[in-house]
């Protein structure tokens, strides 16, 4: 490991899977997977990240195709971990399942795939943008104070999102893909600090993050509030239209403050990261051993050999 003794900042990021963690380097995206049998699995996603791409660099542009190809990569990952982590075991198919196979044949599971992102969709754009925007709609006297009406909004929205969490925290499966998810971030953590990658080193450190993605989220809904507050429109069907156009913006400053706030730690960038780092409560649980080792197991295999290479 490094041999410098002050905290370091790493840009390799993870995601929980299914049984597993998946790991993004520099250089490659590999997860982790505990099989049936005990083992563990890693493989290899991508290789050959190139950062040379004009739009990776530009700032706010770099933020939505980062978001874009994490969701792409997260998601064909969790896929590929529920595959692992089931083994041989066989799950009959559902009478959806069969229809749709009937009609699509081998692009059944392309078809499900497209199903599934498409519904997860339309119920964030129903339960963030217009269930806030119609609620706030019908209170009476507030057209004309636009700032009001995205500050309520906005807090519509974050309330929803806590709510969410809290609610889907406890439930059985997804409390243990959180321990993973607290897995990980012990690990970067254990990494950052140049300590040796081991299950009792990684145990000490905390599960609260500041490179988080629930941090970011919660940047990007607090952004909205004051880039919504600019459009001046009444009506409620263009107003919504305009929110949805502009959604890849919000999400490249959120991208660029996330960044800002993770390269430095100083009171302020403390303060602005208080909130993130407490709504890791619901999105975090603490790992076991097991799950700290599929965490190491995964780390290791994206650490560049050249030193330094993945700084943040």
């Amino acid at each position: 490991m490094m041999s410098n003794k002050a905290s370091y900042k790493t840009s390799i990021g993870g995601q929980a899977l299914i049984e597993g963690i998946m790991m993004r380097g520099v250089d490659k995206t590999v997860m982790s997977t505990r099989l049936p049998n005990g083992d563990i699995d890693t493989e290899v996603i991508l290789e050959g990240v190139s950062k040379k791409i004009f739009f990776k660099k530009m700032p706010i542009i770099r933020g939505v195709f980062n978001f874009i190809e994490s969701l792409s990569l997260g998601y064909k990952c969790l896929n590929k971990s529920a595959e692992k982590s089931m083994g041989d075991i066989e799950i009959e198919d559902s009478k959806f399942d069969k229809f749709l196979s009937n009609i699509f044949g081998d692009k059944c599971s392309s078809v499900i795939s497209f199903i599934g992102i498409f519904l997860g969709v339309i119920i964030s754009i129903s339960l963030f943008i217009l269930i806030p925007t119609f609620i706030v709609g019908i209170i009476p006297n507030i057209e004309d104070n636009y700032f009001i009406r995205s500050l309520l909004e906005g807090i519509l929205k974050i309330i929803i999102f806590i709510l969410y969490l809290a609610g889907i925290s406890n439930i059985k499966d997804v409390k243990r893909l959180f321990q993973y998810h607290g897995a990980e971030h012990k690990t970067i953590f254990c990494y950052e600090n140049h300590k040796e990658l081991t299950v009792e080193n990684v145990k000490k450190y905390t599960r609260f993050h500041p490179r988080c993605g629930t941090s970011f989220i919660l940047i990007v809904l607090v952004i909205s509030i004051i880039i919504f507050s600019l459009i001046r429109i009444d009506q409620v069907f263009l107003r919504t239209s305009i929110k949805l156009l502009m959604l890849p913006i919000v999400v490249g400053f959120g991208y660029e403050l996330i960044k800002f706030l993770g390269r430095h730690d100083n009171w302020f960038t403390r303060f602005l990261s208080s909130p993130g780092l407490w709504l890791q409560n619901f999105t975090t649980k603490e790992p076991d051993e097991g799950q700290i080792e599929i965490a190491i197991t995964a780390l290791k295999e994206v650490i560049p050999v050249k030193k330094g290479l993945d700084k943040w």
